[in-house]
This record gives C-alpha cells, structure tokens and sequence, in this order.
C-alpha cells in the first residue's frame, strides 16, 4: 500500500461533490502526521498529476481536485470532477 492509499480510498468512498477537511482530519485517514511541507507550502497541495507530487495521485485519480487551501486554519477542500 502506497503512503496516500488510504486518503484515496476515503476519497473514493464519498458522493460529495465537495469535501472539506481539516489536516488533523488528514493525519487521521493516514494514520500519521503530514509531512512539515504540507503544513508550510500552498505547492505541497498543488493538482500536479507529473512530477515529484506523489500525494496528488490521491486526490487526483479518486476525481478530485484541491481548492481553497487556507494554511491558517490548517483546511483544504476537494473538490470532484
């Protein structure tokens, strides 16, 4: 299992067009804390499917898409299609 499997999979289960979750909420669909980066950078976010932005797969390929990114409040939306 790859380390985003899991926030994949609780992607995939959900109808909502729209998600917003909290990144405590995050490290407990990991089951392990963010990475610092994820806590510091708007780019660790980013829906770059090429690259070195593995955690995007996640997002990415359950249909989703990242928006409203609020690093303040540690929140960030998914949004499908």
């Amino acid at each position: 299992m790859a380390k985003y499997d899991p926030l994949h999979e609780h992607l995939v289960s959900k109808p909502d067009s729209l998600l917003k979750l909290s990144f405590s909420e995050i490290e407990r669909i990991f089951g392990e804390p963010l990475p610092a980066s994820a806590r510091k950078h708007q780019a660790w976010w980013a829906n770059e499917s090429d690259g070195s932005h593995v955690e995007a797969r996640a997002w990415l390929d359950a249909g989703y898409r990242t928006q409203g990114l609020d690093l303040n409040s540690e929140t960030i939306e998914f949004v499908r299609g």
